[in-house]
């Protein structure tokens, strides 16, 4: 998830800890933990493309970072704060830490919880950024920390938004399962034969959601809102993996395909290949889209080794965005 929400998450299980205790300071501690496993994005500056993209979300969002590094963390705090109890400090940290990657296993990219076991956890039930996850949270968290330390009401407040948003979350996978039900029968009625599907919300909302569906020699991708009463529209892209060519079975390239679980296409612009991972869609929901969040020029180096130059993004694609999921969740 995106910042401001792992700082409020982080906040409101720091209160739940240790607030009686330390009051504010709690909240203050725990929304520095809630950050402190997304700084595995500095490793791009030390790495290539592929690696840090494999490091995204992996040790610092397993559970055995959380245990190892809880109680380092709770031992330097003591050194310093007037409340000394090593063990709280550690609950503190550790489930500070330990939300971070649940929560955003949630998401398309998921976590590598059980690290270093290769298995990525990615439910798909929520966007990166969800504001009716992250502003009702806000709302109490900030109306529990005016409390006093002791006070029941502040205790009230930040149990009511750590419900709340967590019944969102269980209500999102209700949604997906609906939605999902939704893409498959309309699959059936239009007589397309698929191998998988994988369905997630569109950005910033649970209302209208996208379905990726593989065939056989391309991918679809087609929107459903709860609002709508028309069949749904796919759009067709073919995979393309074929030129590749022997690139295909270098390392690297497998080690891409690895990361976008192979949901990826190919295509070939003025002699240059770029390569799209599909599982995040275009910067547009307008059908054959083609401004992939996700696209990665490919580079061959003299010794025929493929290098990944993510395509930069246009601000004005964002604003068009919003303005097509505005008019595109009241239904088609």
């Amino acid at each position: 998830m995106d910042s401001l929400t792992q700082i409020v998450l982080g906040a409101a299980v720091g209160e739940a800890v240790l607030g009686r205790k330390i009051g504010n300071k709690a909240m203050l501690y725990g929304a520095i933990a809630g950050t402190i496993p997304d700084l595995d994005v500095l490793s791009a500056f030390f790495t290539d493309k592929v690696t840090a993209l494999e490091m995204h979300r992996g040790f610092t969002h397993s559970i055995f970072f959380s245990v190892l590094f809880a109680p380092i963390f709770a031992f330097i705090v003591t050194r310093y704060e007037k409340y000394k109890n090593l063990r709280d400090w550690s609950w503190l940290f550790f489930w500070a830490f330990i939300t971070h990657p649940i929560l955003d296993a949630q998401t398309t990219w998921g976590t590598q919880l059980f690290w270093p076991l290769d298995i990525r956890l990615a439910f798909k039930n929520v966007f990166v950024v969800d504001p009716l996850y992250t502003l009702p949270f806000i709302v109490f968290l900030v109306l529990a920390m005016r409390q006093k330390k002791e006070s029941k009401k502040r205790r009230f407040y930040n149990n009511l938004g750590l419900i709340i948003s967590s019944s969102y979350l269980a209500l999102t996978l209700v949604l997906k399962g609906i939605s999902y039900q939704t893409f498959t029968k309309e699959l059936a009625e239009q007589h397309i034969q698929y191998k998988e599907i994988e369905t997630k919300p569109t950005p910033l909302n649970t209302v209208l959601w996208t379905a990726n569906v593989e065939t056989e020699n391309a991918f679809l991708i087609g929107h459903s809102s709860f609002f709508d009463k028309n069949p749904i529209e796919f759009s067709s892209y073919p995979k393309n993996h074929e030129l590749l060519g022997n690139l295909i079975h270098q390392p690297k390239m497998q080690r891409m395909i690895a990361i976008s679980k192979g949901w990826y296409t190919i295509n070939k612009k003025e002699g240059v290949l770029y390569f799209n991972d599909l599982r995040f869609g275009a910067l547009s929901i307008k059908p054959n889209a083609e401004n992939f969040v996700f696209k990665y020029k490919i580079e061959i180096d003299a010794n025929g080794v493929p290098f990944f130059i993510e395509e930069p993004k246009e601000k004005s694609d964002g604003k068009k965005l919003l303005s097509e999921l505005w008019e595109r969740i009241k239904g088609n």
